[in-house]
């Protein structure tokens, strides 16, 4: 398991894109703020101004991929909300897939919630290590998932530096899973208590 407990501010990248599920994005980007972690909201497309999400929520991004001013190297964490549309674009960008890959390999945070674990496979990171990977996804896109990697169907699945979750229920979850693997559990039960919530390895 990743985990952190030096005191450097930590950075992640929500990718987006039309489509995009708006719960999972933004309960991701709002939990990660609250510890302190150093979001980019980057969208894939190349047009100015909002995205639309999956329920007509409309986000204005940080920046946009191709930006020669994102330096993605820099980041410590990579993360694909799911949307059926919003993944599947996220999915066929050969960009998105290469970040994936290059943070997988580099022992950084790689996550995906939803149908967003499909960029996983896209990404072609089964392949990158010897053993079958865990994971999980949306029901939905089960079928095309199970035969690549080892489904399960907890609520978030952490394998080595991958962390998937299942859909905007699990969102919480998944968020303070990657709060205390980014920073420290300490930091997770921090943010969750004003919130109401449990944190639970």
């Amino acid at each position: 398991m990743v985990s952190s407990s030096t005191s450097q501010v930590k950075k992640a990248i929500v990718f987006i894109a039309n489509g995009t599920e708006e719960m999972e994005a933004i309960i991701t980007i709002d939990v990660l703020r609250r510890a302190s972690i150093q979001v980019l909201v980057l969208a894939v497309e190349t047009s100015t101004g909002a995205i639309t999400c999956s329920r007509n929520v409309r986000i204005v991004p940080d920046a946009y991929l191709g930006d020669d001013s994102v330096k993605i190297s820099t980041y410590d964490a990579v993360i694909i909300p799911g949307g059926a549309d919003g993944a599947a674009t996220l999915s066929q960008n050969a960009q998105v897939n290469s970040v994936l890959a290059e943070f997988y390999a580099q022992n950084k945070i790689v996550a995906a919630i939803c149908a967003g674990s499909l960029a996983i496979k896209s990404a072609g990171i089964q392949n990158k290590v010897p053993h079958p990977i865990c994971l999980t996804s949306h029901p939905s896109v089960k079928d095309q998932l199970k035969n690549d990697f080892v489904y399960k169907e907890d609520r978030v699945v952490v394998d080595s530096n991958l962390v998937t979750s299942r859909g905007p229920g699990t969102t919480f979850e998944f968020a303070l899973r990657l709060v205390s693997l980014l920073v420290s559990e300490d930091k997770a039960r921090e943010v969750a208590g004003p919130m109401m919530l449990n944190f639970e390895i």
